[in-house]
């Protein structure tokens, strides 16, 4: 079946995440009431990781799905499969999330097939039921059970986007890449280089994004300027790091990538 687990231990557990706003205090309220919460935002902002951060937090298991064009609702649900010459019915992440009362992360739901977010609509009202036709149950979701799902919407075109009708099933939260100075907080944090060395690959990446709709489709995340500082904090050349892990990933166009060089050059001299 699609998906992984990971389970929540509590606050001192909980992996590294720096809060942007109120983000935490709203998903918290969000859970205390059984609402289901839609995060917004671009590619590598940090919204899974708040997924995670918060699931530990509260202490509840997390079942993370990556969506796809071939994920169907069955994925989600679960399937009759043959174990040991016999048939048996086992339950996707969706449904073990709703009997164990744990949180359901679909992350980018809108690259799931269609049947998707028909089996999302019991659970994100009042019912809070998971119909499964294939053995005619009910399931009715376990107190702490929460369905979260992400998108990125400045990515999606019109073929690829959540129906008003779906969107207003959840409470949103809108996140966006961190302002430099958490950038280079959190990035300092998660590769161990130095918050000195750490400014200019963040300053790096704010001019990237300004190039966003221009020469690029997305503007360079923040996990890639973790993996770049990484890099570097290993011994790597600032220069050999950045290439491989800021200019690489968001171009095969020669021209372009030769443009962005000239911009590492501008900030690093």
């Amino acid at each position: 079946m699609e998906g992984s687990v990971s389970l929540g231990k509590g606050a001192a557990d909980a992996p590294f995440y720096l809060p942007q706003s109120d983000e935490c205090s709203v998903f918290e309220a969000a859970f205390a009431n059984a609402l289901p919460v839609l995060l917004k935002g671009p590619t590598g902002c940090g919204k899974t990781r708040f997924v995670a951060h918060m699931a530990a937090k509260l202490g509840r298991k997390l079942y993370t799905v990556a969506c796809h064009d071939d994920l169907s609702a069955a994925d989600l649900i679960g399937r009759y499969l043959l174990k040991g010459g016999e048939t048996v019915w086992v339950d996707g992440p969706l449904t073990r999330a709703v009997r164990e009362g744990a949180i359901c992360y679909l992350d980018e739901v809108v690259e799931a097939r269609k049947d998707v977010t028909v089996v999302l609509h019991p659970l994100t009202d009042d019912r809070r039921t998971l119909p499964i036709d294939r053995t005619s149950e009910e399931l009715a979701a376990v107190p702490g059970f929460m369905l979260v799902a992400s998108y990125n919407p400045g990515y999606q075109n019109i073929l690829k986007t959540l129906k008003p009708s779906t969107r207003q099933r959840f409470i949103s939260l809108e996140f966006d890449f961190p302002a430099p100075e958490l950038e280079v907080e959190i990035v300092a944090e998660e590769s161990g280089l130095d918050q000195a060395r750490v400014k200019n690959l963040v300053r790096l990446a704010g001019k990237l994004r300004a190039l966003k709709g221009q020469d690029l489709e997305e503007g360079v995340s923040t996990r890639l300027v973790v993996y770049a500082a990484t890099l570097i904090a290993q011994g790597m050349s600032v220069e050999r790091a950045i290439l491989a892990a800021m200019i690489e990933p968001l171009s095969d166009d020669e021209d372009v990538k030769r443009g962005l060089q000239d911009l590492v050059t501008a900030v690093f001299g």
